[in-house]
């Protein structure tokens, strides 16, 4: 009982489990290759909802590097005493609190989980491509999908990104990993 017990935390202390990033977050196809279920919970929300694969995995990576346990760190005070965490955002959509509600409330199951794949990526169709009717993006625009997921509807509308230049570059980002995820998408065998 013993030995199977620290046996088990040896497994977990190595990350076995999948709370952590993929080995090569970098690649899509080993991405599926070592995470199957992840092209199913993409593909099920693509076909859903109309927002590309490679877009979907584009905002995962920059959110939580496919992490499923991703927390903002926390802050401190004196650089001591605990504050809290910037923002109440956690899981692979980095979804707040209140956004998690309104997606649990609306189209998502009641006992939906930012750290369950298949329910972070149906979160992730669903709060792209409302926002992207509502603000005339295609779901196919990396770049604005993501300044829109970051910013909410209001703020983009108000162009609240175009005087953050960091934000700018990082929504740059975004759209050259989604243009590369989307190339080695069609490399990749089933």
């Amino acid at each position: 009982m013993i030995l199977g017990g620290t046996g088990l935390l040896a497994l977990s202390a190595c990350g076995g489990g999948y709370g952590g990033a993929p080995a090569n977050p970098e690649d899509a196809c080993a991405i599926f290759r070592e995470r199957p279920h992840y092209r199913r919970a993409l593909e099920a929300s693509a076909r859903k909802w109309g927002v590309p694969v490679h877009v979907q995995m584009a905002l995962i990576y920059q959110e939580s590097t496919f992490r499923a346990t991703a927390r903002p760190p926390k802050r401190y005070v004196l650089f001591i005493i605990p504050k809290g965490r910037a923002s109440s955002a956690r899981g692979y959509a980095q979804a707040l609190d209140g956004t998690w509600d309104d997606y649990r409330n609306g189209p998502g199951r009641a006992g939906a989980s930012r750290s369950n794949i298949r329910d972070a990526t149906d979160f992730i169709g669903w709060y792209v491509s409302t926002n992207n009717a509502a603000l005339g993006i295609a779901n196919t625009d990396a770049r604005n999908s993501y300044l829109a997921y970051h910013e909410g509807r209001t703020g983009y509308r108000r162009g609240s990104h175009n005087g953050k230049t960091w934000l700018l570059n990082v929504a740059d980002g975004v759209a050259a990993r989604a243009a590369r995820y989307e190339a080695q998408l069609g490399y990749c065998r089933r």
